[in-house]
């Protein structure tokens, strides 16, 4: 039997979850986001966002492209996503993004208090010896950011619906940590919406497995992962 557990809008999840498993995430809401950061279990490797597009010749991330670290292993591929668009050009939000809504906190609002993408990260990173220096360039699942004609980066809302999916397979162990509070350029009002993350049993992966034919780089983080684990 796999895992599931539904993250409430607004909060943080992690889970250090084994090599060879599918994490498939699944939007609960219209326009959610789930910022997610990716730290191998040994704490040797975290995501590097720049060389994982950098290499693969991409804007944003998606299938079969793989999720690279600091020294060019591949932590985990995506192999699967009802969207062809998730950011990993702007970052997570910070306090500063929610002046607008007004005051917030738990003695007043309990459940409901407003917390950025920063906090959430932080706090569960603690949970695992880490701190805010381990926070690192996260992907943005389910939210686009396209190049605006003014060549400034613009918020595309309506880019995620209910159902939408982004599967990823883990190619070795790692401490995945998430927050679903909302991108910092949606303008919309604070709405953030639930996301389901479930875990199973990956299917080995072919000889023509799309991640590592996609591209000579996203094979060799593969290769060099996978004699890693020898």
């Amino acid at each position: 039997m796999g895992y599931a557990h539904e993250i409430p809008g607004g909060a943080a999840w992690s889970a250090t979850v084994r090599a060879a498993r599918t994490v498939t995430f699944t939007a609960r809401g219209a326009d959610a986001n789930l910022s997610l950061l990716l730290v191998s279990a040994d704490r040797l490797d975290r995501l590097n966002i720049p060389d994982t597009l950098k290499a693969q010749m991409s804007a944003c991330i998606r299938p079969p492209m793989v999720l690279m670290s600091d020294r060019g292993q591949a932590l985990a591929s995506v192999t699967g996503s009802s969207l062809d668009w998730h950011d990993a050009l702007t970052g997570f939000g910070h306090e500063t993004h929610l002046e607008r809504f007004g005051p917030s906190s738990y003695g007043a609002d309990r459940n409901a208090w407003r917390r950025a993408a920063h906090t959430g990260l932080v706090s569960e990173l603690t949970r695992h010896g880490l701190s805010e220096v381990d926070l690192h360039g996260c992907v943005n699942v389910f939210t686009k950011i396209a190049v605006a004609d003014d060549s400034g980066l613009s918020y595309s809302p309506g880019h995620c619906h209910v159902g939408d999916t982004f599967t990823l397979r883990t190619e070795q162990d790692l401490l995945l940590v998430a927050t679903t509070a909302p991108h910092p350029m949606n303008p919309g009002p604070w709405a953030p919406a639930p996301v389901l993350v479930e875990v199973g049993i990956a299917e080995p992966p072919a000889p023509d497995d799309p991640s590592h034919t996609f591209r000579d780089e996203s094979a060799r983080a593969l290769d060099e992962t996978r004699k890693a684990l020898l």
